[in-house]
């Protein structure tokens, strides 16, 4: 399956989620098919070009085409993605990436999309997968749609904290304890009217629920929301630039040694609708 325009040849790799696009760097770098790509993305929740020796500086150029760049990412719009704390000092914290998540459920405006560059892989693992959250609302039991409409979840970077290190000392959970948390709803609403689900690693507790069924009623949807028909693999090849939807999908990187050298270059696109 998949769509040709004048400068773009589209080619979906899954029925839910995942496309190839297939055009030429010039095109990438003119913004002419912006509007389009950000369409694409939006309905297919990740898009990748392969094989177009992209660089730093075109890789931001790309990205402001589609958008307006975070500021304070990295440097001059790159972010070093890496377990090796030599090249990121904060490596330890990267490792719950490992962890289906999206990024910026702390913030007033989550992150619209990310763009991310294969620059070395390791030999085995770090593949990324994501889901899509909007499928996965679509195709839930009415019942279940009926039963969470109302429901907000607490959102903490503390949460996040305890798939990487599940006994964390005092002084370590103090830290976390710091970050503010953030009640949202469980289903996101988009100004397209479209909804999604609102889940991942920072979830802590369903509002108004014993600690017990929050937990099982969090996990339950993790679960259905990460089912294969909803998600795409990436297995990535050298210099592969691939994008992600944030707002309606989760995503996580599979594992890989820390010494594998590893490194994808990351630019984050400005969130432009809030999450209340």
């Amino acid at each position: 399956m998949g769509t040709t325009s004048a400068q773009l040849d589209v080619i979906d790799v899954t029925p839910r989620i995942g496309s190839e696009i297939r055009t030429d760097l010039d095109t990438l770098l003119s913004g002419r098919e912006a509007p389009r790509i950000r369409d694409i993305l939006e309905q297919r929740g990740v898009v990748f070009f392969r094989g177009l020796d992209i660089d730093d500086d075109q890789q931001v150029a790309i990205a402001k085409t589609l958008g307006t760049l975070v500021q304070n990412e990295g440097v001059e719009g790159i972010y070093k993605i890496s377990l090796d704390k030599d090249v990121n000092q904060r490596a330890d914290y990267l490792k719950g990436s490992l962890f289906w998540h999206f990024d910026g459920s702390l913030q007033p405006y989550p992150n619209l999309a990310s763009l991310l560059r294969a620059v070395r892989l390791s030999e085995t693992g770090g593949e990324t997968e994501f889901c899509n959250t909007y499928a996965a609302y679509d195709d839930l039991p009415q019942a279940d749609k009926d039963l969470i409409a109302d429901l907000r979840v607490v959102h903490s970077a503390e949460r996040s904290q305890y798939y990487v290190r599940p006994e964390m000392s005092y002084e370590e959970l103090s830290f976390w304890q710091k970050s503010p948390t953030k009640s949202c709803p469980i289903i996101w609403t988009h100004h397209s009217g479209r909804k999604s689900l609102l889940l991942g690693a920072t979830a802590d507790y369903v509002i108004g629920l014993p600690v017990e069924e929050s937990r099982a009623l969090l996990a339950r949807l993790r679960d259905w929301a990460t089912q294969p028909q909803y998600v795409y693999r990436h297995e990535w090849q050298l210099g592969d630039l691939l994008m992600w939807d944030n707002t309606g999908t989760m995503h996580r990187a599979l594992p890989y040694a820390i010494d594998s050298g590893r490194l994808m270059h990351r630019t984050i696109l400005a969130g432009e609708e809030p999450l209340r």
